[in-house]
């Protein structure tokens, strides 16, 4: 349960590192960093940030944030009251409740799910185009 061996985050991509559970009943106040799997069941009042590009927080349907949630892979199912930033995927389960900006390049969403806030669809950065030649932009 507790290795650091390459798990699968449902999106296809795997995670690498540690899992940490925070417990139904624990509150934790205070920003939290994490790289891995994170898993949400209790309270936490303070910003959720992955430091790594391949992690993944999940909340539970009994887990709460207060706070902002930054990370790559988000699946939710309880409760937030702040900005969630997924800079890859987005699950939002029956029960989750969002009041605040979602952020996403992917979204799933089932019934019964709630968003107080806008839907923000975060694109591919645009490739750039090559500079234009210099003699073909002199007038004639």
């Amino acid at each position: 349960m507790f290795s650091s061996s390459k798990k699968s985050n449902g999106g296809g991509k795997p995670v690498q590192g540690a899992t940490t559970i925070i417990a139904p009943g624990t509150v934790i106040r205070g920003d939290v960093s994490f790289n891995g799997i994170i898993i949400v069941q209790g309270r936490v009042e303070g910003t959720l940030r992955a430091e790594s590009d391949n992690a993944r927080l999940t909340l539970s349907e009994e887990g709460s944030v207060i706070g902002e949630i930054h990370a790559p892979q988000v699946a939710l199912n309880g409760q937030v009251k702040g900005d969630v930033h997924a800079a890859e995927r987005l699950e939002l389960a029956e029960a989750a409740r969002i009041e605040g900006n979602i952020y996403y390049k992917v979204l799933e969403m089932l019934a019964g799910a709630q968003i107080n806030g806008k839907m923000v669809h975060q694109a591919e950065a645009p490739k750039r185009l090559p500079a234009p030649d210099a003699a073909a932009a002199e007038p004639a």
